[in-house]
């Protein structure tokens, strides 16, 4: 079967505390709420992953967990140190050595090595914005195959700052409603079945 990835850029960053290095720097507010709906959105795609891969700066780890958490994620998640600050190469060499049981992986990283990976993946000059998700299908059967660009299809892409979060928020909020309805409304069926059977 062939490979999928999910690039993910971390979502918005603060810079409010000037003590803090690059890599302590925590995500905004509009970033965690980015990165919430972003998870939410791969629910809803039925795109969760295997595995999620992250840069372990705190932004990016961050982004991660959220996104993981509002997924429902029961897999893992794994910290990889050189994907701070990487080249599309780190991120390509840390993929060709997951086993092949794997067929889908989320990666969070950094531009503007990301973004360089993205558009090498599909060959077109894109931007990943901050919290944005890129969907590939890699037309590869082996991770080891990463060895070199494969050819990759860009199946989907979203990018959280052309969306109206509250707007989607509240949306998804009416779905969680039917869905909890349509639960509540399965269990009185089977409940009637029950009683018209004895």
């Amino acid at each position: 079967m062939a490979k999928t990835l999910l690039l993910m850029r971390h979502a918005k960053s603060s810079w409010k505390d000037k003590k803090l290095s690059d890599f302590d720097r925590p995500l905004k507010r509009r970033g965690v709420k980015a990165a919430k709906l972003m998870g939410k959105v791969l629910t809803g795609a039925e795109l969760v992953p295997q595995l999620v891969l992250s840069s372990p700066a705190e932004r990016a780890k961050q982004t991660a967990e959220i996104v993981s958490k509002e997924m429902g994620f029961k897999g893992k998640l794994a910290l990889v140190e050189s994907f701070y600050m990487a080249e599309p190469r780190d991120y390509l060499n840390a993929l060709a050595s997951l086993p092949d049981e794997i067929e889908r992986v989320l990666l969070v990283g950094h531009n503007p090595g990301l973004e360089d990976l993205a558009n090498g993946l599909d060959g077109r000059s894109g931007e990943m914005p901050p919290g944005a998700v890129a969907y590939f299908s890699l037309g590869i059967k082996h991770w080891s195959d990463l060895n070199r660009l494969p050819d990759a299809e860009l199946i989907s892409f979203w990018d959280p700052g052309n969306m109206d979060l509250e707007e989607m928020e509240a949306e998804m909020g009416k779905d969680k409603d039917k869905k909890d309805k349509d639960k509540k409304d399965k269990k009185k069926d089977k409940k009637d079945k029950k009683k018209d059977k004895k």
